[in-house]
């Protein structure tokens, strides 16, 4: 289909001081968990997102120097001409594909504790580290100051050889620039302290420096927290966030609006923020210089893309996320395949990988990460292999991607649903509170295999062993999902709470189907992901009384991976929740749940009507375990395999659960590909390199 002419702005090119962007669409600085340790698999993903059609493609966060290194998290570097090669791979992989290559050189001052270098880390002035560790930093003389600024020249002209059209000066995430800018971390006395154009000095240094060391060959951009959201206590847009912009709005040949602290607001996840959240800041950037403006805002709408545009909002839409959740969100505009777009859900599963130290996962997109490992591309996959037909049970998150990727590649696919509706546990909890985007899973895969022949759906189709035998399919995937546990056992309790068998009980699954327990409520999490959480919240905006005990050490802890647990627990107070930590549930007799401190194992009381159980689930495998039990049946059924997959085999997250889905369906029909089914980066003794 042609382009929807109302989209033609975004496909505009834009210069960027010396060099130009084919379009508006700025695949911005991003953690991938691959880092300098994996530059095959960082230049097969970033690939990726030039051939969707981003006309900017940047790296993570890219060292200058051995004095800011982030070991165990990935983060990429450019220290000497090793690295120089490794980063060449990015940059020869995204020109392949017509787009710009971007590098964000950082320096990260007070925030790396440098576990590896073993180097103390420097700052402004001497203070302990951002995150609870026994290193303190040391307050940098006026040699520390030349050589970061050394540094950074170095690491530019690298950039340069590498091949990068656009080299960055970091000044955001509360890193070395925007540490000598904020006041929380500059005490100094000197030019570079007091005064915001003394604290300023540095900034203004390093991107002198760099437009130099660069030249007319690259443009130099600025990454810029204009509002840490943390009103007196740091930099915000109504006042030094906006004097720096004015000290330096002409300087740079781009900035790169930034928003918040590391992990916090920075990347909202869809319970806290909307599309296009940070309008309001980018567009007073974009009012105080002439540059091009990039900002971000989790865009999937290209109307909202346009509108900003259009409004003189912003030059470039910035996105990490969207791009991850499709790579090819750009071309799909330009063909006119917006239906197609898979929508980012900001579910922040792709920051928990970061934050685990592990290569970036999508529950939207689950090739992400597996370009060059496994060699799966998000818009490609392999024809069929064979005339086989498939039987898929049950239509939740792997059940779809599943049926939806076994039809691309042109097998005749039979999808059975026990219920009315697609999506399985996806549709349930997609109508708890701030979950809604997550319902976009489901949409997505429904509107493809919609357009597929070749895969039949059926609802209401409850089936048994009999059934499947009675067929003739020649291979089952059961997808049937999981139940959650309602006798305590969970990450914690490794056996059941005296009274599990009481009324007045209850499990998520129950609160999902509209149940609607007496109050006062205890909710128990023991799962200690966003569920707890959000059925407190669902609860106690009900009218319940509502606790939350746990026994970790704050609510909802995992979330701290997807990097929302602060406003979790904020929000959870805020309402009015109680929060009881580090309290294991030992019993409950109707009228109150019984805890013990889980240091002590001293009891504690919680007075209570109601208890939600969010623990343990149980997978729902009593069909595949039928099936499995007689080989002898199977065989005269003509059925060659049967596999369980998603939460019917392991609970886990949607992720997990799509990710299983795709890898049946790329592997189905395929060679076994043996012990270590994909490719790793390493080092090899003897082997003269990866």
């Amino acid at each position: 289909m042609p382009r929807d002419p109302r989209y033609d702005v975004l496909f505009e090119p834009v210069k960027i001081g010396p060099v130009t962007a084919k379009n508006r669409f700025y695949q911005v600085p991003h953690c991938t968990g691959m880092g300098h340790a994996m530059p095959r698999s960082l230049a097969a993903m970033r690939e990726v997102k030039a051939e969707g059609g981003w006309g900017v493609v940047c790296t993570e966060y890219c060292s200058i120097h051995p004095s800011s290194e982030d070991t165990p998290y990935a983060f990429a570097s450019l220290w000497d001409e090793d690295d120089v090669k490794n980063q060449a791979l990015m940059c020869e992989a995204v020109h392949r594909h017509g787009a710009l290559a971007g590098v964000e050189l950082w320096h990260g001052g007070e925030r790396p504790t440098n576990r590896y270098s073993r180097l103390p880390p420097m700052a402004p002035s001497a203070t302990p580290p951002h995150y609870a560790n026994p290193v303190h930093s040391y307050a940098m003389d006026k040699s520390d100051i030349r050589a970061v600024r050394r540094w950074q020249v170095a690491a530019a002209k690298r950039a340069q050889r590498a091949g990068f059209d656009i080299v960055y000066v970091y000044m955001g995430h509360g890193f070395l620039p925007l540490q000598f800018i904020a006041r929380r971390f500059n005490r100094r006395l000197d030019e570079y302290g007091g005064s915001l154009e003394n604290r300023v000095r540095l900034a203004r240094e390093m991107i002198e420096d760099t437009k130099e060391a660069v030249g007319d060959a690259c443009a130099v951009a600025v990454r810029f927290s204009i509002d840490e959201l943390m009103g007196a206590h740091g930099v915000t847009s109504e006042t030094e966030g906006r004097e720096v912009i004015e000290m330096l709005a002409e300087l740079p040949d781009l900035w790169d609006v930034q928003v918040g602290d590391t992990g916090a607001k920075d990347s909202a996840s869809a319970r806290f923020e909307e599309e296009g959240w940070q309008e309001r800041y980018t567009g007073l950037v974009k009012s105080l210089t002439s540059k091009p403006v990039v900002g971000v805002g989790r865009f999937t709408s290209p109307d909202t893309m346009a509108s900003q545009v259009r409004r003189g909002v912003l030059d470039f839409i910035g996105a990490a996320r969207p791009s991850i959740a499709d790579p090819f969100l750009p071309s799909k505009i330009e063909e006119g395949r917006i239906d197609e777009i898979r929508e980012c859900i900001g579910c922040n599963i792709c920051r928990s990988a970061n934050n685990e130290g592990v290569p970036l996962r999508c529950t939207q997109n689950p090739t992400m990460g597996e370009e060059w490992r496994r060699g799966w591309h998000p818009e490609r996959i392999e024809t069929k292999g064979s005339d086989s037909r498939v039987l898929v049970v049950g239509a939740g998150p792997a059940g779809l991607e599943c049926a939806r990727a076994l039809g691309q590649r042109g097998y005749s696919v039979t999808l059975a649903e026990a219920g009315t509706a697609l999506g399985g546990r996806v549709t349930r909890e997609a109508a708890l509170p701030g979950l809604a985007s997550w319902a976009r899973v489901r949409d997505w895969r429904a509107g493809r295999i919609a357009e597929m022949a070749n895969v039949e759906v059926y609802f209401d189709s409850r089936l048994g062993a009999a059934d499947i035998l009675e067929f003739g399919f020649e291979h089952v995937v059961v997808a049937s999902g999981a139940t959650w546990r309602r006798d305590g056992i969970g990450t914690f309790n490794r056996i059941a709470f005296a009274g599990a068998d009481q009324a007045g009980i209850y499990t998520p699954d129950d609160i999902m189907a509209g149940a609607e327990p007496e109050g006062p409520v205890v909710v128990y999490d023991d799962d200690h992901y966003y569920m707890g959480g959000v059925i407190a919240e669902k609860l106690r905006r009900a009218g319940r009384e509502v606790a939350l005990a746990t026994p970790a050490t704050d609510a909802s802890t995992w979330t701290h991976m997807t990097s929302e647990q602060h406003w979790i627990q904020a929000g959870l107070i805020e309402l009015g929740v109680e929060v009881v930590v580090t309290r294991r549930l030992t019993a409950f007799d109707g009228e109150k749940a019984e805890l013990a401190c889980v240091y002590t194992d001293r009891p504690t009381t919680l007075a209570c009507a109601s208890l939600v159980v969010v623990g343990a689930r149980d997978p729902n495998d009593a069909l595949y375990h039928d099936l499995v039990a007689d080989a002898g049946a199977l065989a005269a059924a003509g059925i060659a395999s049967v596999t369980r997959i998603g939460d019917c085999l392991a609970p886990a997250t949607i992720a997990h659960a799509v990710y299983a889905g795709h890898r049946y369906a790329r592997e189905f029909d395929a060679p076994p590909a043996g012990d270590v089914p994909f490719r790793r980066e390493r080092v090899v003794v003897g082997a003269g390199g990866r």
